[in-house]
């Protein structure tokens, strides 16, 4: 097995860490949108919260497609991604 080194653990680490990140802040959203919605007034900035939360699913992918195509740079040809079956 051939490890490409430090620098893939670094990038590997630096998106996990934004995919987290973008995951508390999909939670938060609808938590707070959710608890939004048992007051008339604040339904509407509920629903925007809802939209916003919506949008970073949206950006989830993205996340995944450009870790992917960032690592893939770096590998030399023939090498196979040993975390290829992780979902950040």
């Amino acid at each position: 097995m051939l490890h490409i080194g430090h620098h893939e653990l670094l990038i590997r680490q630096r998106y996990e860490v934004i995919s987290i990140a973008n995951d508390l802040l999909i939670g938060t959203w609808f938590v707070i949108g959710s608890f939004f919605f048992f007051s008339e007034a604040l339904t509407y900035a509920g629903t925007w919260l809802f939209v916003l939360g919506s949008i970073e699913m949206l950006i989830r992918p993205l996340i995944r497609l450009t870790r992917r195509l960032h690592l893939r740079s770096f590998r030399t040809r023939g090498q196979q991604p040993t975390e290829a079956a992780y979902d950040f």
